[in-house]
C-alpha cells in the first residue's frame, strides 16, 4: 500500500502519475512553485490550527495540485516527496534556478550592504537563494537581500562530516514537524544534517529507519561509531562515539548531547526498546 505520506492521492483528486494506481474522482498534472517564505509549514489540513507535518524551506520546489480558495495549496514536496497544505503565501512562481544554499545555523538578510539595516528576513540552514552578484562582505539575491558571503555555499558543497552538523543545533527547542534553528524534531535533525553532507534522507523516523545505512547488532550499543543512528519507536538520535548521542527530543524540549546509556535506560523506562541501529559508513 501507497505510503499517504508520500502519495498526492485523495478521495476526490490525485496526481496524474498515480492514474491507473489509486481511485479518484479525477487526476491532475500540477503546477511547481517555488517556496519563497524562509520557512513555510506543511500541515496535515487546510488551517493554521492543523498539525504540522514538516516545514518547507525557501527555495525547495513543490507540486501543487489543488487549491481550496481560502489560502492553502495542497501538493508534494520535490525534495523529500512529503504531501500536505501549505500557505498560498508561502509560493511563488519558479524563478532562476538556486545558486547557493545556507550553511550557518540561521543568517540575516539585510535590505542593503550594512549589517546596522535591520534585517529583512531570517533564513535557516538548508534555505537555497539565487546570487546575482557579490559586493564586498556580501551576496546580492534576486530579492535584492545582501547576506554574509560566509554563511553561503554553492548549492552543491558538501559538509565533510553531517554528525557536526547536527552538533551544531545544541541548544534548538524541540518542535514537533520542525526542521530548523528555531524548531526541530529528531528525525529533522538528521535529515537537514545528512542533506548538508550531501545524503538524500527522508523525513520520518520510519522511513530513515527503513531506507538509510544497514543494520548493525542492536545490542551492541556499547560499540558505535560516530555517524550510526538508534532508532526507537517513533525516535531516532546520532552517535556522536562510542559513549554519547545528540538528538532532538521531547524529554528535554532540546537538541542535546548526552550519555547513549542515559537514554536508552530512560526510553526504556517507558516502555521501549532500541529497535535498530544503522550505520552509515560503507
Amino acid at each position: 500500500m501507497d505510503d499517504p505520506r508520500l502519495t498526492p492521492a485523495r478521495g476526490d483528486l490525485a496526481a496524474k502519475y498515480l492514474e491507473g494506481k489509486v481511485k479518484a474522482e479525477r487526476f491532475v498534472a500540477g503546477e511547481i512553485f517555488e517556496v519563497s517564505s524562509a520557512i513555510a509549514p506543511l500541515r496535515e489540513a487546510p488551517s493554521t490550527d492543523a498539525a504540522l507535518l514538516t516545514q518547507a524551506l525557501k527555495g525547495e520546489r513543490v507540486t501543487v495540485y489543488d487549491r481550496n480558495g481560502e489560502g492553502f495549496a495542497w501538493g508534494q514536496l520535490n525534495s523529500d516527496r512529503y504531501v500536505g497544505w501549505l500557505r498560498d503565501s508561502a509560493l511563488t512562481t519558479p524563478g532562476a534556478a538556486p545558486t547557493h544554499k545556507v550553511t550557518a545555523i540561521r543568517t540575516f538578510a539585510f535590505p542593503g550592504p550594512s549589517i546596522k539595516l535591520p534585517p529583512a528576513e531570517t533564513l535557516p540552514m538548508g534555505a537555497m537563494v539565487t546570487v546575482m552578484r557579490e559586493d564586498d562582505i556580501f551576496a546580492v539575491t534576486r530579492e535584492g537581500w545582501y547576506l554574509p558571503l560566509q554563511h553561503l555555499a554553492g548549492i552543491g558543497q558538501r559538509e565533510p562530516d553531517f554528525v557536526t552538523v547536527a552538533e551544531r543545533f545544541v541548544g534548538t527547542p524541540y518542535l514537533w514537524g520542525g526542521k530548523s534553528s528555531f524548531g526541530i524534531d529528531c528525525s529533522g535533525l538528521v535529515q537537514i544534517s545528512l542533506n548538508a553532507a550531501g545524503t538524500p534522507c527522508p523525513r520520518d523516523t520510519d522511513m530513515q529507519q527503513d531506507e538509510l545505512g544497514r543494520p548493525l547488532d542492536a545490542v551492541e550499543s556499547k560499540n558505535l561509531q560516530r555517524g550510526d543512528l538508534i532508532f526507537w519507536k517513533g525516535h531516532v538520535a546520532i552517535a556522536r562515539d562510542a559513549l554519547t548521542i545528540v538528538h532532538a527530543n521531547a524529554y528535554h524540549m532540546a537538541t542535546v548531547i548526552e550519555p547513549t546509556s542515559d537514554a536508552i535506560a530512560r526510553i526504556k523506562a517507558t516502555g521501549l526498546e532500541v529497535l535498530a541501529i544503522k550505520g552509515l559508513k560503507p
